[in-house]
């Protein structure tokens, strides 16, 4: 039998429910957010994940983190993540919709899930996913291990930020580049309630 604390009041369960309602899209994260087709808001539920930057602007609803992180991945269609590694293996779930879940070091390789349909991604692989569905979507990811640090891009999305003014930084966190054009600024992200 494992080993517990106790028996948790209401109280303190409390401080582990997330509410869907009450998720805030995670400000400019990853360096992909720069591209027309890397718009999508992640909703930080369980831990912080990975990441371009050095802490999440928006906390995530659950922080008493064991070994694993979990958000919600919310985009239009068309729109989704660029291809990137990270050392942890990665599963993602389609609430709702339908995505592309692509690996490989081109993203030459692809499975289609539909609702509830599930992939393990290993360490290591090159991957990125997208919405192929109608409508906006919704797509769970859960990272293993107790940090999982940051991502490694593939190099043409890094070179597509830098066309848009942007890059990663000698400690892998995004920053403008000076003399970035205008329209690359980062885009406001707004709040949707359902």
């Amino acid at each position: 039998m494992p080993k517990t604390a106790g028996t948790p009041t209401v109280r303190e369960m409390k401080k582990r429910v997330s509410r869907y309602g009450d998720l805030k899209p995670q400000p400019w994260i990853f360096i992909d957010f720069a591209l027309p087709e890397g718009k999508r808001d992640i909703l930080a539920i369980i831990g912080h994940g990975v990441k371009d930057r050095e802490s999440l602007a928006v906390p995530p609803h659950i922080q008493d983190v064991g070994n694993f992180h979990m958000a919600m991945i919310r985009c239009k269609p068309g729109k989704g993540a660029s291809l990137h590694a990270h050392e942890t293996e990665e599963v993602f779930m389609c609430l709702d919709g339908k995505w592309s879940v692509f690996w490989g070091d081109k993203g030459e390789k692809e499975v289609v899930l539909e609702r509830y349909d599930t992939v393990s991604v290993p360490a290591g692989v090159m991957r990125g996913f997208r919405n192929v569905g109608n409508r906006e979507g919704h797509l769970l990811g859960v990272l293993g291990g107790s940090d999982p640090g940051t991502l490694t891009w593939s190099p043409r999305v890094l070179e597509a930020a830098k066309e848009r003014g942007y890059e990663l930084d000698g400690k892998g966190h995004i920053r403008p580049i000076a003399e970035a054009p205008v329209e690359a600024a980062a885009p406001a992200r707004k709040r949707v309630r359902r």
